[in-house]
């Protein structure tokens, strides 16, 4: 059976789809809280066929607040070099740019908050993941901070209108900065009020989530899918 390590950065930020396509595709998943449950030594990483890391209210190098950061850019290194699948998710895609040599900055640009329409690039034909999707989609954002270059080693594999660096791919790793696992329902819990603060109103966000959520889910499946695919390769 494939089996999965799964690491949830922020409460806030839960596995949320992901969950019932891992039980549906017959995937074993161990999940680990970050600050709640250790995670596993590098080479315990042996023990799993692919690796997922989702989002959270951090910078990647934000040990101070987040510890366990710093054993999970270990994970990131040790499945960068055994050629270990992963794909990180907002912060977890931004924690693969940072050990990798990219440059994530806080606070930097416009922020970007639901449905938000993802363009991939020519290069995302041939990725083996990116390849499952329409050139142009939507998935939900919720983030201020952001990549902002990655090393030359690294394929841009899509972008939106207001962030450069939205999925891109290094070896056997994927890093997004949109959440394929997250839905309306995400969007439903956020503050309306923080929201405000930010240039959006909730019931707008809500509205268009009504409208692009059902192919938005499609998509983000089949994108999920196509990562089980390497995964068990």
């Amino acid at each position: 059976m494939t089996r999965l390590l799964v690491v949830v950065n922020d409460i806030d930020s839960q596995p949320g789809l992901l969950t019932q396509w891992m039980i549906s595709e017959n995937v074993e998943f161990d999940l680990r809280i970050g600050g709640v449950s250790p995670l596993p030594q590098p080479a315990e990483l042996d023990a799993y066929d692919g690796l997922v890391m989702l989002g959270g209210g951090y910078m990647p190098d934000e040990t101070d607040r987040a510890p366990w950061l710093a054993a999970e850019a270990e994970l990131v290194r040790r499945a960068l070099d055994t050629d270990l699948p992963q794909l990180g998710i907002c912060l977890g895609g931004q924690l693969i740019a940072h050990v990798i040599g990219g440059d994530v900055r806080t606070r930097t640009g416009a922020p970007e908050k639901g449905y938000t329409r993802i363009d991939t690039t020519a290069e995302a034909a041939a990725d083996p993941v990116f390849s499952a999707i329409r050139e142009q989609t939507s998935f939900v954002e919720s983030h201020v901070d952001r990549i902002v270059a990655l090393p030359q080693e690294a394929t841009l594999l899509a972008r939106s209108e207001a962030c450069e660096f939205q999925a891109f791919r290094v070896g056997r790793a994927w890093g997004t900065q949109f959440h394929p696992e997250s839905t309306r329902a995400n969007i439903e819990r956020w503050d309306a009020a923080k929201l405000q603060t930010l240039g959006f109103d909730k019931d707008t966000l809500l509205e268009e989530a009504t409208e692009l959520g059902p192919e938005s889910e499609r998509d983000a499946k089949a994108l999920f899918s196509a990562f089980l695919a390497v995964v068990r390769d």
